[in-house]
């Protein structure tokens, strides 16, 4: 039996978020429905939303989310009725051949995000006998959802929702970007370039990692004051002052690390990194956008200067993520500090202009209910 539900969705690239009613249907095998009380606004979002990134259409939008199990289908097992969970943007099997060698940011169940619909082929939200995909298979803008439990992480009943969100995608893609991807090390030098909700957990990671400079590049002045507060020990505008300081301090070695984390990925931003980095530094680009790699081979074969991708931060969400929260309670690790704003679903679209307008490290929906 379906139910009614509450959603922004986006029904075609370059339309604003919509508030509409869809229907759920109810969980399946091995699936839950959740009661959605938070969703962070995330930064590919609105790259959906702008058509920047591949998904189908339409589509209720947010990947960011923390709730209440609300009802579970046969087989669950992950979590039960009333346990208080966040999402996984990139759902973790457990046993596929990357979640069996510790690399669940990988798993081979993540491989119909761009097209919401589930392992069957079928969908679960809908409305005039249309379907919606949901963002990642998750769709955390809509007040209830059906998700795999692959999807679920169970968490403490005490942990703020509006908290939690976040560290379904942001905190861990940056945490992560600096701690596995990156892999920084105590007194490494590290730049990274955008200091929005990914960059500003880049900069606690590689702080945490013990990073003697952690460097951050963004124009955005109420970014940098941030990025001060979450770890930077320099911050700068330009990346060309970032480079001038970074040769001086380094007396001309160079960084360790660039991490890119900017809002939109571009040819400019992965030269200055690449430039920025000494022999055997590596760049590692979180960002998504069009950039590409036009560097003369030289740059990177005389330096031995690697390139590396990374998705979701190289996290494990079933061990890190839990990691994260205890890292939270004791303090090390601020994530209170990185919700600007709070926002009802109606202003989503404000919450994403805010955004775009340098006004918010991370803005978050509050679902009423």
């Amino acid at each position: 039996m379906s139910m009614t539900t509450r959603a922004a969705v986006c029904r075609v690239p370059g339309q604003p978020w919509e508030i509409t009613e869809l229907e759920l249907d109810e969980p399946k095998a091995n699936e839950v429905r959740v009661k959605f009380h938070a969703a962070g606004l995330c930064h590919s979002d609105d790259h959906i939303q702008k058509g920047d990134a591949r998904m189908r259409f339409p589509v209720v939008g947010g990947h960011e989310g923390a709730g209440v199990v609300d009802a579970v289908g046969e087989g669950v097992t992950r979590v039960s009725v009333g346990d208080h969970m966040v999402c996984s943007f990139i759902p973790a099997c457990g046993s596929c051949r990357y979640c069996s060698t510790g690399r669940q940011n990988l798993c081979d169940a993540g491989k119909n995000a761009a097209t919401g619909e589930f392992a069957d082929g079928t969908f679960r939200f809908h409305r005039n006998g249309e379907d919606f995909g949901g963002l990642c298979v998750l769709g955390t803008f809509s007040q209830y959802a059906v998700v795999s439990e692959f999807s679920c992480i169970p968490i403490d009943k005490d942990l703020p929702f509006d908290v939690a969100s976040l560290v379904a995608c942001g905190v861990p893609t940056g945490w992560g970007s600096a701690v596995h991807a990156a892999g920084v090390r105590p007194g490494q030098t590290v730049v990274i370039y955008g200091a929005g909700g990914v960059g500003s957990n880049a900069v606690q990671g590689a702080s945490l990692a013990g990073a003697k400079n952690v460097i951050v590049v963004d124009p955005v002045p109420f970014k940098r004051e941030m990025a001060a507060v979450f770890g930077a020990t320099h911050t700068f505008p330009t990346a060309k002052e970032a480079q001038e300081f970074i040769v001086g301090t380094t007396w001309g070695e160079l960084a360790d690390h660039a991490i890119i984390t900017v809002g939109i990925l571009n040819d400019e931003v992965i030269h200055d990194a690449i430039q920025a980095v000494g022999k055997t530094g590596q760049v590692t680009i979180t960002a998504v956008g069009n950039g590409s790699i036009d560097e003369n081979p030289g740059a990177l074969i005389g330096f031995q200067r690697r390139v590396q991708g990374s998705i979701y931060g190289g996290c494990s969400p079933l061990f890190d993520v839990p990691r994260l929260f205890g890292l939270y309670r004791s303090g090390d690790l601020k994530l209170d500090e990185l919700i600007t704003q709070r926002y009802r679903l109606e202003d989503i679209n404000q919450g994403y202009q805010d955004m775009l307008d340098g006004k918010n490290i991370r803005g978050v929906i509050i679902h009423e209910h």
